[in-house]
């Protein structure tokens, strides 16, 4: 059974740094391309970042690119976001995602190609 359990959400003060970690199990992490997605309230899923399967190759959405971080431990199954300089337009929940049909990113419009999700964790910016 594919699982993704994200961890390490909270609240942060503007300006200040978060990282997110994703647990994955029932499946070889090795193989497969993982993501980050972020939902506001009202807002759409927005596709965060993206590695490949190898960690060479990672994509980031052009709101994010310079203070977020994506990288990945496939021996410890596990994906991380590393999240500097937060912003409260950063404020979400934040999924960890599996796209089990490859090893690349593929995009989808703003989105990455993804068929595994996790329940996501809130990240709260404010001071």
């Amino acid at each position: 059974q594919v699982q993704l359990v994200e961890s390490g959400g909270g609240l942060v003060q503007p300006g200040g740094s978060l990282r997110l970690s994703c647990a994955a199990s029932g499946f070889p992490l090795t193989y497969y391309a993982m993501g980050w997605f972020r939902q506001a309230p009202g807002k759409e899923r927005e596709g965060v970042s993206c590695i490949e399967s190898s960690g060479d190759t990672t994509y980031y959405a052009d709101s994010v690119k310079g203070r977020f971080t994506i990288s990945r431990d496939n021996v410890k199954s596990m994906v991380y976001l590393q999240m500097d300089n937060l912003q409260p337009e950063d404020a979400a929940v934040y999924y960890c995602s599996a796209d089990l049909q490859r090893g690349e990113c593929v995009r989808r419009g703003s989105n990455f190609a993804m068929d595994h999700w996790g329940v996501g964790t809130q990240v709260i910016v404010s001071s």
